[in-house]
């Protein structure tokens, strides 16, 4: 996971969320808390700043607005797909990864997660291009 303090670039943390949003406290039931959606868009994430890479969209894929307790928070992406992982969190900066999961798999953990919302999206590396992807939200483990 990285971190990036940069401009926002096309992104818009204020747009309603593309697929969902999500309303979490700490210990939630049902760890980890699924959203089925499409990777991907048209604005390339590396405006953001570097290490952001693949392309999303405007709108987040999906809006968390969570409760935070002792435990971590962990954001990641299950997909066939090399997909990329965008969050801003709550203390408004970018935070961005990879392959920080299992496989081509993206993740990012907050150790010592904040209370308040934090906006999500799920890229690919191809403009446009739109794949099939879970997104997995847990204090417990990264997909």
């Amino acid at each position: 996971m990285a971190l990036v303090a940069g401009p926002a670039g096309a992104q818009n943390i204020n747009n309603d969320p593309i697929y969902a949003t999500v309303n979490l406290s700490a210990g939630f039931d049902n760890d980890p808390y699924t959203v089925d959606l499409s990777s991907g868009g048209s604005n390339a994430a590396s405006e953001l700043g570097s290490p952001c890479s693949g392309y999303i969209a405007t709108s987040p894929d999906v809006r968390l607005v969570y409760d935070a307790g002792s435990l971590p928070l962990i954001i990641s992406v299950n997909s066939k797909a090399d997909t990329t992982l965008v969050v801003n969190a709550p203390d408004g900066r970018w935070y961005c990864d990879d392959d920080g999961g299992n496989g081509n798999n993206p993740s990012v953990r907050f150790n010592s997660p904040r209370s308040g919302r934090y906006e999500v999206w799920v890229g690919t590396y191809g403009s446009g291009e739109m794949h099939s992807a879970t997104l997995n939200i847990s204090e417990l483990y990264s997909q």
